[in-house]
């Protein structure tokens, strides 16, 4: 594939697109920045080609001209001696430059909007070109991102992480059968620590039964004074 054709159809081509398409978009975007950078190089090299081909003809024209206008006034000096033949050959080879001029002149013009095209169109891949770059990290980074999450999404779906949960549940099952057998043997036997708090809790209950008698209990009415009287 020639170089235009490739930078025609990278120019052309949707990135989003050519994304769509590829099986590994990671892979698909390094390919994509890949032959945008190739291309690239392999057209600026035949730009700084065309613009030395249009030096070439520039010069070329300017010589023309310089040529015709020498011709020019050789037909003026020939005529002045008297050498109309002279002058007349002098016209002819000045008309064969200024028709040789022309042609230059318009292929220097097929060359300017040449190159005006070609500058556009690097434009442009230069464009899509900083557009890939600044999205190739962010497709690494989601591309990265999806393959955890398959991974993950993998591992729960084998039923693997619900068999390890269910392991656990019975080993905590074991321990707990265990506790209790260890809890069973300490029924009916009492520690000192416990038998002290047995009685600190039997002088409590005394203590509030002795305080709950007191306030059902009727109230004694006090005795009434004996009143003294005086003799005058």
């Amino acid at each position: 594939m020639g170089v235009f054709s490739r930078f025609t159809d990278i120019i052309n081509s949707n990135i989003n697109s050519l994304l769509d398409k590829a099986e590994d978009p990671e892979k698909m975007v390094r390919l994509i920045i890949q032959e945008m950078e190739d291309t690239l190089v392999e057209v600026r090299s035949s730009s700084a080609k065309t613009l030395a081909d249009k030096k070439e003809l520039t010069r070329q024209l300017g010589k023309m001209e310089a040529d015709a206008q020498q011709w020019q006034q050789k037909a003026e000096l020939a005529l002045s001696k008297g050498r109309e033949d002279l002058a007349r050959a002098a016209l002819i080879e000045r008309k064969k430059c200024e028709e040789a001029a022309a042609s230059l002149g318009d292929e220097l013009g097929h060359f300017d909007e040449h190159i005006v095209k070609l500058q556009g169109e690097i434009s442009q891949l230069q464009e899509k070109l900083a557009d890939a770059k600044a999205r190739q990290k962010a497709i690494v980074m989601r591309g990265n991102t999806a393959s955890s999450r398959l991974k993950v999404k993998s591992k729960l779906d084998s039923g693997k992480v619900d068999d390890a949960l269910s392991r656990f549940d019975r080993y905590e099952r074991k321990i707990d059968d265990l506790e209790a057998q260890v809890e069973s043997y300490d029924l009916g036997s009492k520690s000192l620590a416990d038998e002290i708090a047995d009685l600190e809790q039997d002088d409590s209950v005394d203590n509030e039964l002795e305080a709950l008698k007191a306030k059902l209990s009727p109230k004694k009415k006090p005795a009434a004074k004996k009143t003294t009287t005086t003799k005058k």
